[in-house]
């Protein structure tokens, strides 16, 4: 079937993208679903620094691409062997796919999926190869098994979880990377519990569901740190208990003297090593430090290990928040349906495909925290 998609062709081009347009809206040919495959409308797609650090050549990935990876839609047709969703189903896109049997798939880190990050790395299917050709006959890789800014997608059926059909499309999108990646590094890699003292840094849609997260935990002091005024503010409303602008000489010292020496965990949600250096800083002894951000490939972090080591430091990384996405997402959905998980006010605007190159502008300026492509 032809269908309409994002595709990127160069990387690295100039901003604004409204002009330099590195993303061309394309008719592409869409080939059924395979063996294991499902068939997805896409009805909204998130935009997300993972997408633009391949659009900036951050993250390189191998061209021609469709991008988007945060996305929900509705089933629409089955491959074989596909007998645990219904044409109508509604689902979310999980931008790493999990084979099942691999060693970090039996030990319950689906996460770190070996097959899943070989496909995710060729832009391939986990099922093998792509569904997608343009109208040269070209290949076109699929970026993270997902490839959502498109009206359809056909996806493994590993990188999809089934929602509740009563959960609007459009915030259904948010569970499949920013709330997974931010609620789970908190709830799961962190294991905040209740009474601790929590900071992030870097309030991007990850990094406000983070601070989310950590109010759902129970955290008796929340610290947001961040470079905008505007996220700041978001973040008072949403459960920050204090605010810190990142660019305070003083901010490292702040946070040290509110919490008596450093908070529990620390999150770093910002890409960045001189971040994640500040996050460290801000960490009590016997603390533990947080980073799910990704920096460019070359980015080190120098680290004093005797500090390590004599207090206790505990430092770790944390993809997709470590989640078991069929497990994760319905308990994100419930708590946002009880109401202690508010993710529909991350969203700062909507957008046809169309206006993509422009919704990234806003992204790469930081105007925004989660816009939503509806199709």
């Amino acid at each position: 079937m032809r269908i309409t998609a994002a595709v990127l062709r160069t990387m690295g081009a100039p901003t604004p993208y409204a002009d330099s347009r590195p993303l061309g809206i394309e008719t592409l040919e869409l080939a059924p679903p395979g063996p294991g495959e499902v068939l997805v409308r896409i009805a909204a797609a998130g935009l997300c620094h993972s997408d633009l650090s391949v659009i900036d050549g951050n993250r390189p990935r191998p061209l021609p691409m469709a991008l988007g990876h945060e996305a929900a839609g509705v089933v629409e047709a089955l491959g074989p062997g596909v007998d645990d969703l219904a044409v109508g189903d509604h689902v979310v896109t999980v931008f790493m796919p999990s084979c099942g049997h691999c060693l970090p798939c039996a030990e319950g880190r689906p996460a770190l999926c070996e097959p899943g990050a070989v496909a995710n790395g060729r832009g391939e299917l986990l099922t093998g190869g792509s569904r997608l050709t343009d109208a040269d006959g070209q290949v076109v890789h699929h970026h993270l098994g997902c490839s959502a800014f498109a009206s359809h997608a056909v996806l493994s059926r590993r990188s999809l979880v089934r929602v509740d059909r009563e959960l609007p499309l459009a915030e259904a999108a948010l569970f499949g990377c920013a709330v997974l990646t931010g609620v789970g590094a908190v709830l799961n890699t962190g294991a905040v519990r209740a009474g601790q003292t929590v900071a992030v840094i870097g309030l991007g849609g990850v990094g406000l569901s983070s601070l989310l997260g950590a109010v759902a935990a129970g955290a008796s002091r929340v610290i947001a740190i961040d470079l905008s005024a505007d996220k700041l503010a978001l973040a008072a409303t949403l459960g920050a208990t204090d605010t810190i602008d990142a660019r305070d000489a003083d901010a490292v010292a702040r946070v040290r003297t509110l919490t008596g020496g450093g908070v529990d965990a620390a999150f770093e949600m910002a890409g960045s090593a001189r971040a994640l250096e500040s996050a460290v800083a801000i960490t009590r002894r016997g603390g533990t430090t947080v980073t799910a951000g990704l920096p460019a490939p070359t980015a080190t972090l120098p680290m004093n290990i005797v500090q390590l080591v004599a207090e206790e430091r505990t430092l770790k990384g944390s993809y997709i928040g470590g989640c078991v996405p069929v497990r994760d997402v319905a308990r994100y959905v419930a708590l946002y349906r009880a109401g202690r998980l508010p993710v529909d006010r991350l969203v700062t605007g909507t957008l046809p495909l169309a206006e993509i190159n422009t919704g990234f502008d806003r992204l790469a300026r930081g105007d925004a925290v989660r816009q939503l492509v509806t199709i």
